[in-house]
């Protein structure tokens, strides 16, 4: 694991934290929120969102740098997987063919599973059931909606923007996907 490596290589990053469960361990109140943040249409695409690839390509080209990258659910488990995080081209172009392939071979709740045990949210936090242990001290089956918001809202920044450290732009984030969720909390 890549952690490990950057582990070795500075002592002072916190040992790893990694518990992967089955989807049947993990709340759907987690699955829900995290599709709302990051794919709301992982049932209904092919591994590909044309349509938020289109979105988020017109929204870069309007602020002059890449913002958004439009990546599905599918996309992100294949880079978090098997790629680096590097946004060159050539990885993309393999990130789109491996997606595609890992669509038509394996289930969309086998994915999400998948992508939900590799996620960081946090240093050396990975996959919801280490992160809900370590910031609620509760496993990932008994999580509320509030937390599972909290979770969905660290995806976008983990080392910095997370349930532990609850800066402004973490609180902006749990908002935004509670408003596109339709969903009350006391966040």
């Amino acid at each position: 694991m890549d952690y490990e490596y950057q582990r070795a290589m500075d002592h002072t990053l916190p040992p790893l934290r990694w518990q992967p469960v089955s989807l049947h361990d993990i709340s759907g109140n987690i699955a829900h929120a995290v599709i709302a943040a990051e794919d709301s249409h992982f049932y209904n695409h092919s591994g590909i969102d044309t349509e938020a690839f289109k979105e988020a390509w017109e929204y870069n080209l309007k602020k002059g740098r890449i913002i958004y990258g439009g990546s599905t659910i599918s996309q992100q488990m294949i880079k978090n997987f098997l790629l680096s995080p590097s946004r060159n081209p050539l990885r993309k172009w393999h990130e789109l063919w491996l997606t595609l392939s890992l669509e038509k071979n394996i289930s969309k709740d086998r994915i999400l599973e998948v992508y939900l045990n590799i996620a960081e949210f946090g240093v050396g936090i990975y996959g919801v059931e280490a992160a809900c242990r370590y910031y609620w001290d509760q496993p990932a089956r008994n999580i509320s909606m509030d937390h599972a918001i909290e979770l969905a809202a660290t995806l976008s920044a983990p080392r910095k923007h997370n349930p532990a450290t609850r800066t402004a732009y973490f609180l902006k984030q749990a908002a935004k996907i509670k408003r596109n969720m339709g969903y009350q909390t006391g966040l």
